[in-house]
């Protein structure tokens, strides 16, 4: 742990945090920033000379944090879609991510010894930047490895980049393709985006979430949208306009009690494997005075102490949020009292649940989204029992507010224990000290939380929410979904109100129960498809989910290539680690051409599409950003496979047969 490896590592987790949220505001995903983080980590660190392996995975995993910090966008912008904040206030935004964070790395400090060095959970995204770490390092005069591997990833940010800038920049490229017609009535839609960076999503999802995620597709799009527009005809509305307004009002619900029931089958079937873990854990005693580097963390008396003297401040950022919503006298202790509570004992809950998603899935693809869900239902059910009914509107955006309050807090706590145990499994992997890990991340989330206020407030100023626009006069096409933020608060206002189309959201609930059945049956034949990300393949607008789809598509047939052109493991390896460099160069890239234009806006006041082709030009760029995507995805694929494994390499014919 030097000065240096500190400074870098609060330099990255600054850009790859202004990725997410903007990938996150756009699209309700982000990425884990561990990856491309290590990697340019090393070409950072080789420039200085002197680096080691330890140094490296300590920039990695303070870098980390903003891969998890950014996930409080999954809650808190519904704070502005109700219109309680008009913005995000600084100091109140980073006290929720910094004591958020600061709970997460306190809840998961005790379960690292039951759920990481003695457990065989896969932790596939800790191994995989343990191996990127280690493949950085191979011998002792260093290795051009990681030279390759950070010249991989900036080439594909600066190609995605590109295309970003010529599609929202230029406009001379589509953003997608969608289309829309009527069969005897009923409305079908079709279409899909051109975004590289979804495609590097889908990628590193995986094909198993990705056909869980077109399922949702098939069940929103294929069955209930065009069933539902002929039983419900909406006259003077064109073929898409009518599907879309389906889709927004009702079809989306029944995604809803998707995700609801695969979160509280989630959290069911981890209720006994987490307690045993906690009891094992505090079995164990406190390891600080272990005779062995490796197995030391900070010392639990400290780390309860520390979560304890964190309710101080918790209280506080309560009281203030309660008393500027006009509650006073009694009921603010009650409100304050219910708040801590509900944020120590749900928030425990939720980042021992997620600790252990991340070793069974990877940070990525845990359902942090269903946490939110989860916690927002729980919440807007037992608020009203300290607040008694909504009767009033204000009554219930009163409610509302201070469930997403609370929400906020767990969501990030859960992330941040989530990422703090995969980054512990890469360390033990690479010989590291847990202790010195547990305290950049720390820093780690003291740094997200001070940037993470000015990079919303630009990327709000500059696009505006749908639903809710900062100033009036702006484009509401290029206004940004928040469509995680936008759902919990729409669950949170419907269970407060009594007003939830419940209909459709119990026919969400059948088709869950459906889907975890499904789960379960295929897990147990070493298949993932989880019920959750079924639930989000209703949700999300259809050109975002058919571009993932691609992604996973194209994961797996570039390894169904490799394996029937005979490649072994190592050329599967090798093929996987190029694919999840080019997916996270994706990511980065199309991210950063975003924040740049953002920025612009914000400075110039006006947007900074430049519009070079007029209206006419439009069917000539959806034609021309069909085929630079097309190439792009050809040309990935190409990369991907490598070059035809040795093993695979034909005798050309009349060579002599040395083997016989």
């Amino acid at each position: 742990m030097t000065a240096r490896g500190i400074v870098l590592g609060a330099l990255i987790t600054v850009v790859f945090m202004a990725a997410n949220i903007y990938l996150g505001l756009k699209t309700g995903m982000t990425f884990s920033s561990s990856i491309p983080a290590a990697l340019i980590s090393m070409g950072a660190l080789r420039l200085v000379g002197g680096a080691g392996i330890l140094e490296n995975n300590i920039v990695q995993t303070q870098a980390s944090a903003a891969g998890t910090l950014c996930n409080v966008i999954l809650v808190l912008p519904g704070l502005v879609l109700i219109g309680h904040w008009h913005g995000f206030p600084f100091w109140e935004t980073s006290l929720v991510c910094l004591i958020g964070g600061w709970l997460g790395v306190a809840f998961s400090i005790p379960l690292r010894r039951a759920l990481v060095t003695g457990s065989d959970l896969p932790y596939p995204e800790g191994v995989a930047a343990a191996e990127v770490l280690r493949a950085g390092h191979a011998d002792s005069e260093g290795s051009a490895s990681d030279e390759r591997g950070l010249t991989t990833l900036l080439s594909a940010a600066a190609g995605s980049g590109l295309v970003a800038f010529a599609t929202s920049g230029l406009r001379i490229l589509a953003e997608g393709v969608l289309t829309a017609f009527s069969l005897g009535g009923a409305v079908f839609s079709i279409g899909s985006g051109f975004s590289l960076a979804l495609v590097g999503v889908g990628y590193l999802v995986g094909i198993g979430a990705c056909l869980a995620l077109l399922t949702g597709v098939v069940i929103a799009w294929g069955i209930m949208v065009p069933v539902l527009t002929a039983l419900t005809p909406q006259p003077g509305l064109e073929p898409g306009a009518a599907a879309q307004a389906i889709w927004s009002g009702q079809v989306r619900l029944v995604g809803a009690g998707i995700i609801a029931v695969g979160g509280f089958w989630t959290v069911a079937t981890l209720v006994r494997p987490i307690a045993r873990s906690i009891r094992v854990a505090l079995a164990a005693g406190n390891p600080a005075h272990s005779a062995a580097r490796q197995d030391r963390d900070l010392p639990l008396p400290l780390v309860g102490g520390a979560a304890l003297a964190l309710c101080v401040p918790l209280g506080a950022l309560f009281a203030g949020f309660a008393a500027d919503l006009g509650i006073a006298g009694p009921m603010l202790a009650a409100v304050v009292a219910a708040g801590l509570l509900f944020c120590l004992v749900f928030g425990a809950a939720m980042a021992a649940v997620c600790g252990y998603l991340a070793g069974l899935l990877g940070s990525s693809t845990s359902p942090i989204s269903g946490i939110g869900i989860l916690t927002a239902m729980v919440g807007a059910a037992l608020l009203p029992l300290v607040l008694g009914p909504a009767g009033t509107p204000e009554a219930r955006r009163v409610t509302v507010a201070l469930v997403l309050l609370a929400a906020s807090v767990i969501v990030t706590a859960a992330s941040i224990a989530n990422d703090n145990l995969q980054d512990l499994k890469t360390g033990q992997i690479v010989d590291a000290t847990p202790w010195r890990q547990q305290l950049v991340l720390i820093v780690g989330v003291a740094v997200g939380s001070l940037v993470i206020v000015p990079l919303l407030s630009l990327l709000y100023g500059a696009y505006g929410f749908v639903g809710s626009m900062p100033r009036p006069g702006m484009d509401p096409a290029l206004a940004l979904t928040v469509p995680q933020a936008a759902l919990v608060t729409q669950i949170a206002d419907g269970i407060v109100a009594r007003t939830l189309p419940w209909p459709m959201l119990l026919i969400g609930c059948g088709l869950g129960a459906v889907m975890v059945a499904l789960e379960v049956a295929l897990k147990r034949r070493a298949f993932s498809f989880p019920a959750l990300t079924v639930g989000i393949g209703m949700y999300l607008p259809l050109s975002v989910e058919m571009t993932i789809g691609l992604g996973g598509l194209l994961a797996f047939l570039c390894a169904r290539a490799l394996r029937r052109r005979g490649a072994g493991p190592e050329d599967l390896e090798a093929s996987r680690r190029r694919g999840v460099l080019i997916a996270s160069g994706f990511l980065v890239g199309e991210s950063f051409v975003g924040i740049g234009l953002t920025a612009v806006d914000a400075a110039s006041g006006h947007s900074s599409t430049l519009s070079l082709v007029g209206p006419d030009f439009a069917q000539a760029a959806t034609y021309l950003g069909a085929a630079v995507f097309a190439v792009g995805l050809f040309a990935t694929a190409r990369f991907i496979r490598g070059p035809v494994p040795v093993s695979s390499q034909r005798r050309p014919v009349g060579a002599p047969n040395f083997r016989a």
